[in-house]
């Protein structure tokens, strides 16, 4: 049987500044770039992606991949019509072309063009339009999908991770590829059961490191077990302003129902998804108290610029609260933050080279959807590290992937660390602060561009999960609470602010 394989992946921040346009897909950042035919499959076998796992399903099974196109930019505001209209005639050009006997997408599945709100539901209608009634089509999603119905109503199963951070990509693979076996040992499609969450749930609520998302996981998995279903929870991407921007269940199998009702009883309680956040002020002087007794680092998440969900990962707050407090002098280099983008800090400082000092001015102020960020920090900076950018995780996230950062560094000032890259990441993995030679084991803060992802890798460090991870509310695109955000779209029977 030949199964083509084609993926588009893409988290859209609507009310982010900066669009994502075609050559954002040929970079990826965050994600492998562009790539087609057989340097797909390449790509698949060295990344820990949806896709590898699909993948050595199908070769399992001796099905034959077809690959097409498999693409994916960093988030952002839209995806411009132009990029959108070219992933979708490369892949359904392949289609068209290569007439498979089944289709797996591997999709993010919270995608907004500036033409299409729901762009996953429009790739696949337009596949299905393609390849008619009788072409099963599969497709893997990521949590924080904003599952539509045209979206169930065009595939024949549709499946998402189970963990956040996402370290079950490989697993979410393999079970699409198992929901396409199903679906071809019967015939056709299996019963469908979906319920929509009527409420948004903020990012940092949505963890399955802890409660109230773990128990709510742990139990489905139990459910399907027991109801021979196979069920997903997708908490959703709150930041996406369409009308079906909101938390979605669903279920394929006979009991799929029953499945349902009862995901649905554990996880439609508003209350349990609120969630504390201090400024950014408030973050720094309890990471210093505990800092001082702990053995560990202490972490911050500086969410609110979190490019994993739209932030630019260049505002200053944080480490304005860093140097206003004396963090730096008071714990001399073993406080660091990263990854904070300012590429022409960047190769300033490079080119000045390590040991340089450097008055400049650091961070790229902007406007951001309630006003306009923090102005840039200006100082004396001495170049600790120069580096390439080339960065290849090592942590149990992306195992693999190779980050290109383009002309980066590692600066001080007042004893503080920070790294500072020409690309733009999410800090989610250790390696993002010692290919400048940071060490993150030997810090006593960190603070990192992120809201979740980070805990795969960094959470490990601390002494105490609890007490030494510290969420800030410094300012950025990426809302921690979702009822701050001007929605215009989203329809009255969501809410927006629990």
């Amino acid at each position: 049987m030949r199964v083509l394989i084609a993926g588009y992946k893409h988290e859209t921040n609507t009310f982010a500044a900066e669009t994502a346009d075609w050559s954002a897909f040929e970079r990826g950042e965050m994600l492998p770039a562009a790539v087609r035919g057989t340097s797909m499959l390449d790509m698949l076998e060295q990344v820990a992606v949806p896709g590898t796992g699909f993948l050595r399903y199908a070769r399992a099974q001796g099905w034959e991949p077809v690959p097409s196109l498999w693409c994916g930019a960093a988030p952002s505001s839209y995806v411009t019509s132009a990029a959108f209209e070219r992933i979708c005639h490369e892949i359904c050009g392949d289609v068209q072309a290569h007439r498979p006997d089944a289709i797996y997408v591997d999709l993010h599945g919270a995608a907004v063009a500036e033409h299409v709100d729901d762009t996953e539901g429009e790739l696949l209608s337009r596949i299905r339009e393609l390849v008619g009634a009788s072409v099963p089509i599969v497709a893997s999603l990521d949590l924080h999908a904003n599952v539509t119905r045209r979206m169930l109503e065009c595939a024949d199963a549709m499946v998402s991770y189970r963990t956040y951070p996402h370290i079950d990509y490989v697993e979410t693979g393999e079970l699409a590829g198992e929901l396409l076996r199903r679906r071809l040992l019967r015939g056709r499609r299996e019963a469908l059961s979906s319920l929509r969450v009527p409420f948004l749930i903020p990012l940092n609520s949505q963890s399955t490191t802890a409660a109230p998302a773990k128990p709510i996981y742990e139990r489905l998995a139990k459910i399907d077990a027991a109801c021979g279903t196979v069920s997903s929870f997708c908490m959703g991407f709150p930041a996406s302003d369409f009308a079906e921007c909101a938390p979605m269940i669903w279920s394929v199998g006979a009991d799929a129902a029953n499945a349902v009702a009862h995901i649905g009883a554990l996880a439609c309680e508003p209350a349990q998804w609120r969630i504390d956040v201090l400024d950014a002020d408030e973050a720094v002087a309890r990471a210093i108290d505990r800092a001082n007794l702990s053995a560990g680092p202490v972490v911050i998440a500086d969410t609110q610029d979190n490019p994993g969900a739209g932030g630019s990962a260049s505002t200053t707050g944080m480490l304005r609260a860093l140097l206003d407090a004396g963090a730096g002098c008071r714990f001399r280099q073993r406080v660091a933050l990263g990854v904070l983008c300012d590429p022409v800090f960047a190769q300033r400082a490079v080119q000045a080279g390590v040991g340089a000092k450097l008055q400049a001015s650091l961070g790229q102020p902007g406007m951001l959807w309630d006003g306009p960020a923090d102005p840039a920090v200006d100082g004396e900076f001495t170049v600790m590290a120069v580096s390439d950018g080339r960065v290849r995780y090592k942590g149990p996230k992306m195992t693999g992937f190779v980050a290109e950062l383009g002309p980066s560094v590692a600066v001080e000032i007042d004893g503080v660390l920070v790294v500072v890259a020409s690309g733009k990441i999410g800090a989610q993995d250790r390696e993002l602060f010692r290919f400048v030679n940071i060490e993150p084991e030997q810090m006593k803060i960190i603070v990192v561009k992120s809201s979740n992802h980070f805990r795969a890798d960094f959470t490990p460090l601390v002494e105490d999960a609890q007490r030494d991870v510290v969420i800030a509310k410094a300012r950025g695109a990426a809302a921690v609470d979702p009822g701050d955000l001007p929605w215009r779209k989203l329809p009255d029977s969501i809410r927006r602010r629990l």
